[in-house]
């Protein structure tokens, strides 16, 4: 349970997306230890309202707030759970006791309130491993400098020239024939991630591109 303060000038009734986010993440911080949270990612047709990447795993979290519908939400599940190991759906109180009709049995959920102006997460069920989740989809979380750590660690061939969806389909290709451990890859990209420096792998993407375009 986590108990955060909120500010005066933002206290209302109902509670919102913005409201909720702060102290969440500082609830994940005390629940998880280390991790690292990106926050409005594309995936498919949705956007995640946040990825956390911790040691081993990577989650996705959909906040639905007071003020939220279910209207996509089905949308979105199965977007969820294309890409991420598990999934947690956060929700206020107006939502608590419904939510579980509207996401899978293996879906996480969090519920949060406001007590005495005081904000109460509370874990309503625990996510379990997503069993839909496509590694070639979550792969495609990674940028290609990325992809190219990856593909160092697991001594396979460089692939310069070749784009990031065939560098994708050419790990895929060594987990399903067992040449890659699925769980020594989870703990690799879960490191990359943890370790991203943006300015660094912007550097690098561009000059990758560049090369590209010279190769062209």
């Amino acid at each position: 349970m986590y108990d955060g303060q909120l500010q005066r000038s933002e206290r209302e009734e109902m509670l919102h997306d913005k409201d909720i986010r702060e102290p969440l993440f500082d609830f994940l911080d005390e629940l998880y230890g280390k991790n690292r949270i990106l926050e409005e990612k594309t995936m498919g047709r949705s956007r995640a309202d946040v990825v956390m990447v911790t040691t081993d795993a990577i989650y996705g979290i959909e906040i639905k707030s007071d003020a939220d519908t279910y209207a996509r939400l089905s949308r979105q599940v199965m977007d969820y759970d294309k890409y991420y190991d598990f999934n947690y759906v956060v929700v206020g109180s107006s939502h608590a006791m419904h939510i579980r009709e509207h996401v899978p049995w293996y879906w996480g959920v969090i519920t949060v309130e406001l007590v005495d102006w005081v904000f109460d997460f509370y874990i309503f069920r625990k996510p379990e491993p997503n069993p839909k989740v496509i590694w070639k989809k979550k792969l495609e979380i990674l940028w290609r400098p990325e992809l190219a750590m990856l593909q160092k660690l697991n001594q396979m061939p460089k692939y310069k020239e070749k784009s990031k969806s065939f560098v994708v389909e050419k790990i895929v290709e060594r987990l399903q024939n067992g040449k890659i451990n699925e769980l020594q890859l989870m703990k690799q990209m879960c490191e990359i991630l943890l370790e991203r420096d943006y300015n660094t792998i912007a550097k690098d993407l561009n000059s990758y591109r560049k090369e590209q375009i010279a190769k062209k």
